[in-house]
């Protein structure tokens, strides 16, 4: 039958608590209508990496599965948008009635960088196996110029 006998690991335990997770679906239906039905989660966002390279950061953005024609970049003030489309082919595959299952996610993608401490006219872009890199300068440091003070 059931092992009934308690036993102390020193793990905390979680009493099954339905207002919370009544309270998550909420928090996550609102947020994300409709990526907890049809796992979508991460479709408005793609996965970036952003080091310091010393003189330069360098950001590197998985987009597989993307042209380079479809993506986009856009510099406006001190913010640097990285902008990728993928159409979707259903329409014609659809009339041959040969889908039986798709799972691939079409649509825009985008995400805005502060670039306030980059040289934007130095930035460099390379889209290759899925993987858009920019290289970009950080911009030299304003050093006042030296100048003589006059003693009153």
């Amino acid at each position: 039958m059931f092992d009934l006998t308690r036993r102390n690991n020193h793990h905390q335990v979680n009493a099954y608590n339905p207002f919370r997770e009544m309270e998550d679906f909420e928090r996550n239906f609102f947020e994300n209508p409709w990526g907890s039905f049809f796992g979508m989660q991460d479709l408005a966002e793609f996965k970036t990496d952003v080091t310091d390279e010393g003189d330069h950061y360098l950001l590197e953005a998985d987009l597989p599965g993307f042209d380079k024609k479809d993506i986009h970049l856009d510099i406006s003030g001190d913010t640097l948008t990285v902008h990728a489309e993928r159409r979707s082919k259903v329409e014609e595959k659809d009339k041959k009635d040969k889908i039986i299952r798709m799972e691939r996610s079409y649509g825009s993608y985008s995400r805005q960088f502060d670039v306030s401490g980059i040289d934007t006219e130095k930035i460099k872009a390379k889209y290759e196996n899925g993987v858009l890199k920019l290289t970009m300068p950080k911009k030299e440091a304003d050093l006042p110029a030296s100048k003589r003070l006059m003693i009153e």
